[in-house]
């Protein structure tokens, strides 16, 4: 089982979750809320509105999101859904925990440099200069809303 950070459109009350819970992608349980410890750029872009975390350590924010233990099917699942590796990278971040629900007998609160989230270091020129975000929300305050896959042409 792997561990990872999600901080955008697989968080719970976003336009993904349900994927995070799909049998056919997979296992994942939600084990709890965190932040990175480092600052992120967290930034909204292309035509769909999608959110990228640039893998830029020490710029915009410290990034909010939600840590799964996910089996090797859905993390199989989640690189194909992220486009690994033209798109995103995995990347291993430290976090700080806020809030830790997990269940299984046994199981420690995450350690610094254990998880996994996606980044990406393929990215436009001008996205570091747009505005970041510490946490996501597809109906957030920024006025922009995400296209689903399904909305697509």
């Amino acid at each position: 089982m792997t561990r990872v950070f999600v901080y955008g459109i697989l968080k719970k009350g976003q336009p993904n979750n349900y994927r995070m819970f799909d049998n056919n992608n997979g296992k994942a349980e939600y084990l709890g809320l965190a932040f990175t410890i480092q600052k992120y750029p967290l930034v909204i872009t292309t035509e769909y509105n999608i959110p990228f975390l640039l893998n830029i350590p020490g710029q915009g924010h410290r990034v909010h999101g939600e840590i799964y233990k996910v089996d090797d099917q859905m993390l199989k699942f989640l690189d194909t859904f992220k486009s690994v590796p033209t798109l995103y990278q995995r990347t291993v971040v430290q976090l700080e925990v806020k809030e830790w629900v997990g269940k299984t007998e046994g199981e420690e609160k995450v350690s610094p440099g254990s998880i996994t989230t996606y980044t990406t270091t393929m990215y436009e020129p001008e996205w570091p200069s747009l505005p970041c975000y510490e946490s996501y929300d597809s109906e957030g305050d920024h006025g922009l809303k995400y296209r689903c896959r399904e909305e697509r042409d």
